[in-house]
Parts: structure tokens; sequence; C-alpha cells
């Protein structure tokens, strides 16, 4: 579960600047340095997020979607607790981007306890997931609301619903991350679908709607380790047609690496991310330093005709 969410903007000429922020533990503060690499990955680059690793901290953001709002530099940030599942957490966050343009303000302090209602929400479905007693708990006061309206029926539906469904879906869910780490993706995205399911049948709609999230974005996970395979053949032929220094071939590379860094993040891959960030910049020199050699070489021609 997140250990912060900061909403910070982009100013073109200022860098970031930080507009609300909400942190469990108080000693924890995202570094400027990481917030200046957001700035130039997301902002500069314009990549959809980026998680970044520093002194043992992992660091996501992503832009918020808030043209409804004229906003076209709004940004988000969350400290990660080690080892979690950022696949499982990105449906949260994307739902929390909508509920910020909603409840947008430039009050502060109407922000900042915005942020820390938010993270509240979202610690409570996590522990929701992962303890079927809190969801029978719920469910015990949704039905006690239902026989004091006089909706017996439908209290009772609950009812019965409720001594079973929500042992099915911690389950379900537990097979679904074990199908996820065993990097069997269809299996995982069925699991979740089904889990969603249950949680609709006991009217958990924010579970639901997390858990189809989740299994929708397993089942893109292997058309995206089909292309990072494809993309990582393409960089391959590039080399391999290396045989003289043309002014626009290194540039070929920057496409692929781009979407390969992408791909990465999806997955967490920090090793491979910064194995291609070296990759990019070693091939943007050489095509500064190719350019350098065609403008010597037009030059040396032109000497050489006046000869």
């Amino acid at each position: 579960m997140p250990r912060a969410i900061v909403l910070y903007e982009i100013d073109k000429s200022f860098g970031p600047n930080i507009l609300a922020e909400y942190y469990l533990n108080q000693d924890d503060k995202i570094p400027q340095t990481v917030l200046k690499e957001f700035s130039e990955k997301l902002g500069k680059k314009e990549l959809a997020n980026i998680t970044v690793r520093k002194d043992d901290n992992r660091y996501y953001s992503s832009k918020v979607n808030a043209e409804s709002i004229n906003k076209d530099n709004l940004y988000i940030s969350f400290i990660l607790q080690e080892g979690e599942d950022l696949v499982s957490l990105k449906s949260f966050f994307e739902n929390f981007e909508s509920k910020i343009v909603e409840n947008f303000s430039s009050d502060k302090k109407k922000m900042n306890l915005f942020l820390q209602n938010a993270l509240n929400s979202i610690l409570s479905l996590i522990q929701k997931l992962q303890e079927p007693k809190i969801i029978k708990e719920t469910i015990n006061e949704r039905t006690k609301k239902m026989l004091d309206d006089g909706k017996l029926t439908e209290a009772r539906e609950l009812i019965d619903l409720g001594e079973d469904i929500p042992k099915k879906l911690a389950a379900e869910v537990k097979l679904a991350e074990q199908f996820l780490i065993d990097k069997f993706y269809k299996k995982a995205k069925k699991s979740f679908l089904k889990a969603a399911e249950l949680a609709v049948l006991v009217q958990e709609d924010e579970i639901a709607v997390f858990l189809e999230h989740k299994g929708e974005q397993v089942g893109f996970f292997p058309d995206l380790i089909k292309e990072s395979d494809n993309l990582h053949k393409e960089i391959v032929k590039i080399s391999n047609d290396l045989d003289k220094i043309e002014l626009n071939f290194y540039n070929k590379y920057i496409e692929p690496i781009d979407r390969l860094v992408e791909i990465s993040h999806i997955f967490e891959d920090h090793e491979h991310i910064d194995v291609l960030t070296k990759l990019k910049n070693d091939t943007q020199r050489a095509s500064r330093l190719a350019k350098e050699i065609n403008d010597v070489d037009e030059k040396i021609r032109e000497h050489i005709k006046k000869i």
C-alpha cells in the first residue's frame, strides 16, 4: 500500500511545484532529485507514468488527465512500500486521478485533507481484499441498513451471500496473484475477473472495479512481452545493418528504445531500464558525433572542389 500521496504541477520555467501532500510517516518526503527526474521524463519526454528507485524507496508518478479543468501540467506521485504490486495499485491510481479532477481546489489545506481521505480509502480497500472478515463486517452493516429501511428480501439475499462469498473472493484473489507470480497471465486474468464477479454479488463495487481493471491489465501482458521481444530484434537488426556512418542512422534506435523503456516500467524491470537508458544516451551521443563528421565531410568536399 502507498505510504504517501503528492499532487504537484510541472512548470515549464521553474520545474516541479508541490500543490498538496499527505504522508503516513512524517519522516517520508519525496526528494527534489526524484521530482526533478519526474519532471524530465514525464514533462519533457511525455511518458505516461514512471517508477523511480532511490535509497531503497520506490516512487511512482503519472500525469493527471485534467483537461476538463484546463490543467495540462498536473501530476500525482506515490511512495510505494517495498515489494508492493504496482499492477494492482494502478487501477486505484487511475480512479484517484478522476477524483482529483472532481475535487480540485487551489486551497492547499482542502487538498491535503482530500489526499489523506483518499489514501485511507485505498488502505481500507486493500485490507478488505486481504481479510474476508472485513468484507463480512461491511456486509453486516449494509444488511442492517436494509432491514432498517424495510428492504427485507434484499437483506436476506445479502446475508446468505455474505456467509461464503467473502471467503471465496479472498481465495480467488490469492489464486490470481499466484498465477501472476508464475506468469500464467491468461489464468490470472480469468481469476481476477471471477473475483470481480464475486465482489459484485456482495455489492463491493469499488473492489469489483479494481479487480476487473487488474484482470484486463494482466491480460495485456502476453502482448507486451511479444512486443518487447520484437523491439529487441529490431534493435539487433539495426546494429547488424550498421556498415557506415549516416546522418540519421543512430536516430533509428531512439523510438524502439523509448517503447522498451515504457514496457519495462510496466513490469518494473529497473535493471533493464538502466541498461536501456545508457544505450539511449550513447546512441544520442553517437548521433551527434555522426552529424559532426558529416558536417566536416561536406566542408572537406567543398575544399576539394576548389583545389
